[in-house]
């Protein structure tokens, strides 16, 4: 009997389909983005700040931000586990795109529930 040597993390199927579902969700997100801007209604601060009072829009608005953060996280770490060789660049490189996006979606709470 031979022996099989697994080695890797074994991302695959979870990080294709989070990929797709976080894809879905940026476009249905994107889709009512362009019927609000397509609406004919003139868009300026007072009708943005309208959009935004509503609660689900804030929601949509935050869902849309963490898929995008998921999203670009696996696509992302898969580049730098794929091309980046030495462990401790790939560390440090992880962990800066990890704050950064972390950062924006703090951010992105911090304006729609300012």
């Amino acid at each position: 009997m031979t022996q099989r040597i697994i080695t890797g993390a074994h991302y695959g199927l979870r990080d294709w389909l989070a990929q797709k579902i976080t894809a879905v969700i940026m476009a249905v997100y994107s889709v009512i983005a362009l019927i609000v801007l397509l609406s004919g209604v003139p868009l300026n601060y007072a009708v943005w700040k309208d959009l935004f009072a509503q609660g689900w829009m804030r929601v949509a608005t935050l869902l849309f931000m963490v898929s995008l953060a998921w999203h670009a996280w696996v696509g992302v770490r898969d580049i730098i586990m794929d091309y980046v060789q030495p462990a401790g660049l790939k560390l440090a490189l992880e962990v800066m795109v990890l704050l950064t996006i972390a950062a924006y979606v703090g951010w992105t709470i911090q304006i729609l529930w300012r």
